[in-house]
């Protein structure tokens, strides 16, 4: 019986410890859930945290260089340092690098120091110093970033504003929507896509436009991917043929005013006005057509019967005549196009002659 006892005893213990183990380690998975979703949680409530707008003006301050050093052109710049060499050959090939000629006033009009502050004081700090030694090279390195315009540190806006200083008013580019821009609000800079020491050209080439912004812009990268795309990834059209980098008054920085319009200048054909129209949809493409890919021909959001459906749900293909028994005919789920053609607009009345069903956008 004694025995029988210690044995009852000793399975509970050890049920006990089982159980205390499997709650610890349950207890354990939860902490490290929770603290994962503590961290998300903190991410996002930081994504989400408002961002004060610094003034323009503050920005301007960043860019005034060292109010106590002069300027010394772009010779001394330049002079002694082999570093330099091939970014003022391109520099000077290109086309603010071919404003250093002198103008009527004896002036350069772009140099070094025109986007990277006066340099007396630079050069007066690294007399002496030589690239080729490792001290001296990081010695170089810390003057420059205390007495020029140190670019790493400063905000979007402020590199933004260097450009804008000529580029508003004495460019042909469309600047004037850059501050209310989309790109402007993520902190996209104006070198981030026209690098400025690269080459002779400035300006991103066509071809180069559609890699340039897909690096960015991931989920249109894998629309253009789909079965039913426009042909941007090979290079028949571009993102700037419908938006605007820079910004415009418009949704999604669209070059027109209205979808209608932005599409309306490939697809005219589908613009109108017509006599019979697509009610509403005709404003927005977009209730349709998803504008950069699809599974769907034609780059619908949807098969052409299932999306007709979601507005024109109880649609019926009969002969009947009486109104009254339309009720009882079946749905049909051939695709609408196949009668409805036009279904963008017509001038031309619909082939059934009942009034009650209208036959729009048959012919």
């Amino acid at each position: 019986m004694k025995c029988k006892i210690k044995q009852v005893r000793l399975g509970l213990l050890l049920g006990l410890a089982a159980v205390i183990f499997i709650g610890g380690c349950v207890s354990k998975l939860n902490d490290t859930q929770t603290t994962g979703v503590r961290k998300d949680s903190k991410t996002m409530a930081a994504l989400k945290a408002a961002t004060p707008i610094i003034a323009i003006k503050e920005y301007e301050k960043m860019l005034f260089g060292k109010m106590t050093a002069d300027y010394v052109g772009n010779e001394n710049c330049l002079k002694g340092c082999h570093v330099h060499d091939k970014l003022a050959l391109d520099f000077k090939s290109s086309t603010m690098g071919d404003q250093l000629k002198q103008s009527s006033s004896g002036m350069m009009i772009v140099d070094c120091e025109s986007c990277h502050g006066p340099a007396s004081e630079l050069m007066a700090s690294i007399v002496g110093l030589k690239v080729e030694v490792a001290s001296d090279k990081i010695a170089i390195v810390k003057a420059h970033r205390e007495n020029l315009l140190d670019y790493e540190t400063l905000p979007a806006g402020a590199k933004s504003l260097i450009c804008l200083k000529c580029h508003t008013a004495n460019s042909t580019f469309n600047l004037h929507n850059w501050n209310g821009s989309s790109h402007a609000a993520n902190d996209v800079t104006c070198s981030n896509c026209h690098p400025i020491h690269a080459g002779a050209d400035l300006i991103v080439e066509p071809r180069a436009i559609s890699t340039l912004c897909l690096g960015c812009h991931v989920t249109n990268a894998a629309q253009f991917s789909l079965p039913s795309r426009h042909p941007v990834k090979e290079g028949r059209m571009y993102c700037t043929d419908c938006h605007d980098a820079h910004g415009t008054s418009n949704a999604n920085n669209l070059r027109e005013m209205t979808q209608r319009e932005t599409c309306g200048r490939c697809h005219t054909e589908k613009t109108g006005p017509f006599l019979y129209e697509h009610a509403d949809n005709m404003e927005q493409c977009s209730t349709c057509h998803s504008p950069h890919g699809s599974i769907n021909n034609n780059l619908l959001k949807q098969p052409v019967t299932f999306l007709c459906k979601q507005c024109h749900a109880h649609h019926m293909n009969t002969t009947a005549t009486n109104p009254n028994q339309l009720g009882t005919s079946s749905m049909s789920y051939t695709r609408c196009t196949d009668c409805h053609s036009m279904i963008h607009g017509t001038d031309t009345p619909g082939t059934n002659a009942n009034p009650t069903i209208g036959g729009s956008f048959t012919r």
